[in-house]
């Protein structure tokens, strides 16, 4: 922040957070040079109804994919680094995402799936889940995740509204220190909702 604020010439906080309250599209505009955020179609306007807080548009017309940008570091550094409740650790660098990204993209296209087609998870936090949803965001794919802890109905509430075509989960999550299975929730979903064509299962517990 203080890089950013010495290269806009300012010299305190005070000033910086005077100037993005009093010239958003300037302070914007700066912020996505600074951050080298790329458009792959240009913006037409930073700011579209600059005095109306709902219907305010920003950057109207651009396009860009931010798991392009999430993807974009190349080498062995840490990218993820997972500790699951039962201890077990789990490191990925930056080209190991970005080729299991590119592997579950690839799976999805084979699939048939295409931009605006939508993908539900039934996922605890883990690696896998970014994973997932890094590939479809990478292809304008929607994305839709809760947690396994949710029950039969607010799963199917939630999925049931974006007829997903794929249904991923995991076999079991733990909690409190103990092993719960996913399967039978899993199975209902699919029963439930007549869109999800394929089951992806994450092992997850590995018994």
């Amino acid at each position: 922040m203080y890089r950013f604020m010495s290269m806009q010439g300012f010299s305190n906080y005070n000033e910086l957070h005077a100037w993005s309250i009093n010239e958003r599209e300037n302070f914007w505009r700066a912020i996505v040079d600074f951050c080298g955020i790329g458009f792959s179609k240009s913006y037409d306007n930073v700011l579209l109804d600059n005095d109306k807080m709902i219907s305010a548009k920003w950057f109207d017309g651009g396009e860009l994919n931010f798991a392009e940008h999430l993807l974009k570091n190349n080498g062995d550094q840490a990218a993820i680094i997972f500790k699951g409740e039962n201890g077990v650790r789990t490191e990925l660098s930056f080209d190991e995402l970005r080729d299991q990204v590119a592997s579950v993209a690839k799976y999805l296209k084979q699939a048939g799936l295409k931009k605006n087609d939508c993908v539900a998870a039934f996922l605890p936090n883990c690696p896998e889940a970014i994973i997932a949803m890094l590939a479809c965001s990478s292809m304008g794919i929607i994305w839709s995740s809760c947690s396994p802890d949710f029950g039969i109905e607010g799963v199917v509430d939630r999925f049931g509204q974006i007829t997903p075509k794929i249904l991923i989960t995991a076999n079991a999550y733990f909690y409190n220190g103990k092993k719960h299975d996913s399967l039978l929730v899993a199975r209902n979903v699919v029963a439930r909702i007549s869109s999800i064509q394929k089951t992806i299962l994450v092992p997850f517990v590995n018994e």
